[in-house]
């Protein structure tokens, strides 16, 4: 059975083993595949602490700084990198740049660079989803830059991994940009199979439990467990253990999670 250990997220899932750090950004291992390095190396620490590595594919999940800035703390031991060819483009919060702070031909210095925009085997059983179509409304952030001008960024490098476990599909989401319901719908369109567990960010951050509500509604009646992290607010953290009992995963750096 494949198994998810979170390295990197917004808190700790527990006071043992002693020394996991928190932070904000996502990174977890599926087995010996690494998707996303998180922000400021909290990630290969609590690897080692957690015996866990090294890591000989990674995959990222878009490119953003706090899922990107740590990877050369992995890139010694990787072989191969995959990830959109958007997630090497400028982004921007306002005049802050919050983009991958490396650009692609540096990365392709270190490691062989796999780009791709559809469903693409990264792992025996464990595929990176690609460019995920968008029939619900998605969570947007930030800009990038279209012919010379800053224009809101659908952030069309979002992609999760599909990992093809026991009882169902399970998804790891890095901070879901492109929606939870177009992400899903999108995977079991791809593998024929319903998603089973969800796992990781969100991207749930609205404080109008009206927006909330139709999401958490939506995937209670189409998933089984989910385990949210990172980039999910307060708000829909409750919704969504409210809706799903026992079901929903309380997780953070060192939670592992058998998919």
């Amino acid at each position: 059975m494949p198994t998810l250990t979170i390295l990197a997220g917004n808190a700790v899932a527990g006071s043992r083993p002693k020394g996991l750090r928190a932070e904000w950004g996502f990174a977890a291992a599926v087995d010996g595949l690494l998707f996303d390095a998180g922000q400021t190396g909290v990630a290969a620490d609590n690897a080692a602490t957690l015996g866990m590595g090294p890591f000989e594919a990674v995959v990222l999940s878009h490119g953003h700084y706090d899922h990107t800035t740590a990877l050369p703390a992995f890139l010694d031991d990787a072989t191969e990198l995959y990830c959109h060819p958007a997630a090497f483009e400028p982004k921007y919060h306002g005049d802050e740049p919050i983009g991958m702070p490396y650009d692609r031909e540096w990365i392709a210095s270190q490691v062989e660079l796999r780009t791709h925009r559809k469903p693409t085997e990264v792992a025996p059983g464990v595929h990176a989803l690609g460019e995920i179509p968008r029939e619900y409304p998605d969570s947007r952030t930030g800009s990038h830059v279209v012919d010379g001008e800053r224009v809101e960024d659908p952030v069309w490098d979002d992609q999760s991994l599909v990992v093809e476990g026991e009882e169902g599909l399970g998804l790891v989401v890095g901070c879901c940009h492109a929606g939870l319901r177009n992400t899903i719908s999108h995977a079991e369109s791809v593998f024929e199979e319903p998603i089973h567990t969800v796992v990781g960010g969100t991207h749930l951050r609205s404080t109008d439990l009206a927006e909330i509500e139709p999401i958490v509604a939506w995937l209670e009646g189409r998933i089984e467990r989910i385990a949210p992290t990172h980039c999910t607010g307060r708000l829909a953290q409750r919704a969504l253990a409210d809706a799903f009992g026992e079901d929903f995963l309380r997780v953070g750096a060192g939670s592992r999670v058998d998919l």
